[in-house]
């Protein structure tokens, strides 16, 4: 009898009945931003804390010649607290590939993890990390559920942007510490295959949540 065939790593994921750890522990009142509107980084915030959308077109907020003046589509969820918040191992894993995309705009230090669920494999990037987030790292170094692995980082050493966690998962390896954040509207149908929604292993955030338009973005 032939055996079943392996499954494609763009086959959907089912990843139901897993108990994942938080990534960023957030209190009950954050925020979470409407970025359609554009981005002005000196806005006043209600909250430390935020959540930055999935699948999200994001006119206006990524001006630099890193984006081509075209990428504009958010594929990762964006985890936004102080600057050195822990970050947390979603789930047991390894580290895939750690470094630093210097460019401005880009994602600073960064590390990617890799995690197997039966028969599939799933990678996660953390951009916008400090830079004690990838010292003394080395690719294969296991990661456990729950433990501590990155913090978030400061304007120096992330990019340039406000301290934030870009979170982004993959069914396609990264070659290296880097994957494309945001892409041009004729990527988005392939892109959201091969980095499906963050939410599989983050939980709802924002998912049938009411939520009320301010000024300043959405507020749960």
């Amino acid at each position: 009898m032939d055996s079943p065939p392996l499954p494609s790593p763009l086959d959907p994921l089912e990843l139901a009945g897993f108990d994942f750890h938080p990534v960023v522990v957030l209190p009950s009142d954050y925020e979470v931003y409407d970025f359609t509107r554009g981005y002005d980084p000196n806005r006043v915030l209600r909250s430390p804390y935020g959540v930055g959308r999935y699948d999200e077109k994001r006119a206006g907020m990524y001006e630099t010649p890193l984006f081509g003046g075209v990428r504009n589509i958010h594929v990762g969820v964006d985890l936004a607290g102080p600057v050195g918040e822990p970050i947390h191992a979603f789930w047991d894993g390894v580290v895939h590939r750690f470094g630093y995309n210097a460019a401005v705009g880009d994602y600073g230090y960064t590390l990617v993890t890799e995690h197997l669920f039966g028969q599939r494999r799933l990678w996660a990037l953390h951009g916008h990390l400090s830079a004690a987030s990838i010292a003394g790292r080395h690719e294969g170094q296991a990661v456990r559920r729950g433990e501590v692995i990155a913090w978030l980082g400061d304007r120096h050493e992330n990019g340039g942007w406000n301290p934030h966690l870009h979170f982004q998962l993959s069914v396609v390896a990264p070659e290296v510490a880097d994957l494309p954040g945001v892409v041009a509207e004729e990527d988005r149908a392939e892109a959201l295959r091969r980095y499906p929604d963050p939410r599989l292993v983050l939980g709802s955030l924002y998912l049938d949540q009411v939520l009320q338009a301010t000024p300043d973005g959405w507020l749960l």
